[in-house]
């Protein structure tokens, strides 16, 4: 039996590598039927069903796997995934909720719980949940980045800069992330700081278009309309739509005179 089912196992896996979850499922469905309550079997068919776009016999593969397995993070976040592409944002709330309450050290479901709540707009909730993963893991970066952004978008701008320069100590080499960090001082009127953030985001990508125009405005905002002009000219070398364009070109024929 040993044999049957680890033969069963094999083909399963081959198959889902391969992309044929069709396959995959027959396979791991023999496998189940020497070991019924195995809730890894369990879940690999639920997200088999789930790559299938089946996804009502996804959640019930999952949830069975749970009653076998409560503790299984991997589940918890497959589960979730199936009732949010189904909308189901409050059902998996509650899922992810309880995850947390039996596991309350894992953070990857705590980030996924996070990320629910910022969903149904609890922002409140959703940063409590990025805290309690900094008190576990102080050096989280992700959790920086997702508190720093809901921060962002609560007009929060000083814990927003600060959280996404907590990322910046140990990420130097991407150029979203000081585009990012330069508007949040920009909105915040540190003028400066944003232009040295939009200047070290072209220097580590100098095709990222968005930060020249930034410094032409923001060069324009401070009067140095030499600065402004020479990035304005840079913004123009990109692909951009003719409008754009044209804009950029009265925008400079204005400031030159």
């Amino acid at each position: 039996m040993e044999n049957k089912i680890n033969d069963d196992l094999q083909k399963a896996l081959n198959s889902f590598k391969a992309g044929d979850y069709e396959k995959a499922a027959e396979a791991f469905d023999s496998a189940l039927k020497q070991d019924s309550n195995n809730p890894n079997i369990l879940n690999n068919i639920g997200l088999c069903y789930s790559k299938l776009a089946k996804d009502d016999l996804a959640v019930e593969y999952f949830i069975k796997a749970l009653s076998f397995n409560p503790k299984s993070v991997q589940t918890y976040i497959n589960l979730a995934d199936v009732y949010f592409r189904n909308k189901n944002i409050i059902d998996a709330i509650n899922l992810l909720e309880n995850g947390v309450t039996l596991m309350p050290d894992e953070i990857a479901l705590k980030h996924y719980l996070s990320r629910f709540y910022l969903e149904d707009s609890r922002y409140d909730l959703a940063m409590d949940q990025l805290q309690e993963i900094l008190d576990i893991d102080s050096e989280n970066l992700d959790a920086y980045w997702d508190l720093g952004n809901i921060q962002f978008e609560l007009g929060d701008y000083d814990s927003a800069a600060a959280n996404y320069e907590n990322v910046l100590e140990k990420v130097t080499d991407n150029a979203v992330l000081y585009y990012q960090t330069a508007i949040t001082y920009e909105a915040n009127d540190n003028i400066d700081k944003a232009i040295s953030n939009h200047l070290k985001a072209i220097s580590v990508n100098e095709n990222f278009h968005p930060s020249y125009k930034k410094l032409g405005i923001l060069f324009m905002a401070r009067n140095d309309i030499e600065s402004a002009v020479e990035y304005f000219n840079d913004y123009l070398n990109f692909d951009l739509p003719q409008d754009e364009k044209k804009n950029i070109e009265d925008l400079i024929k204005r400031i030159s005179k």
